[in-house]
């Protein structure tokens, strides 16, 4: 049986569940969280929980674009077991490296196919925003990363390194027109 993910927006009423998704990263001595609008940088949720709701709004947003955070959460134990950003549009800088969209799955939920599915929710909800197509960058080195755009329809369309990174990074498209199908399929899985 396939267990239901729900992709949710963060919430003070979710300050527990995540302050214990941040902690896996911790106790794997890992210091970033893909997907997450910088949440590892922040002791303080309600600082954080600030940050993301700004980024709602392009002058308010990091990005300086619209963003929209969200935490996959497994319905059978209401764990947090992952991250994602929604980057609306992009600008010059998400265009070389970042993308429309990051994402990241708490250490210890790894290798179960979680990021698929929660990739492929997110792509539901770019579509329903009317984003065409959206780009995902991931680190060459990052081949689960790399697997997830793939699995989700997206064709590699450039690789390069990057200077700011000091990494070579790979651009994957993904077109959305296809999505509603390709969606129900992975989450069939």
């Amino acid at each position: 049986m396939v267990e239901k993910l729900i992709l949710t927006e963060p919430i003070k009423e979710l300050e527990n569940l995540a302050m214990e998704y941040k902690n896996d990263y911790i106790n794997r001595n890992e210091s970033h969280i893909n997907g997450s609008c910088g949440f590892m940088k922040y002791p303080d949720y309600d600082e954080w929980l600030d940050v993301v709701n700004r980024a709602h709004n392009a002058e308010t947003s990091l990005y300086h674009v619209p963003a929209t955070t969200y935490f996959t959460i497994r319905e059978s134990d209401n764990k947090i077991i992952g991250s994602i950003q929604l980057r609306h549009d992009l600008d010059d800088q998400l265009r070389k490296s970042g993308g429309h969209i990051g994402y990241g799955i708490c250490p210890s939920e790894r290798r179960k196919g979680y990021a698929t599915r929660q990739l492929s929710q997110v792509l539901l909800i770019a579509k329903a925003l009317g984003i065409p197509k959206v780009m995902i960058t991931c680190d060459k080195d990052n081949i689960a990363s790399a697997k997830v755009a793939v699995k989700n329809g997206g064709v590699l369309s450039w690789e390069g390194y990057s200077e700011e990174d000091q990494t070579v990074i790979q651009n994957y498209w993904l077109d959305l027109s296809a999505v509603n199908r390709a969606a129900d399929i992975i989450n069939a899985r």
